[in-house]
């Protein structure tokens, strides 16, 4: 993989995971809506 391959790939999948992020935190904030993790962390701790 070349350098440019590989700084669009980063580029690419550091916007993936703020835009998760993002996602996860305006459902946080959002009244009445528990955020799903998928491993049952947040059921457990609320």
């Amino acid at each position: 993989m070349n350098p440019v391959k590989a700084a669009i790939f980063s580029f690419i999948m550091l916007s993936a995971i703020a835009l998760g992020g993002l996602g996860i935190y305006s459902a946080d904030a959002s009244s009445g809506h528990a955020p799903i993790d998928g491993y049952g962390v947040t059921a457990s701790v609320r």
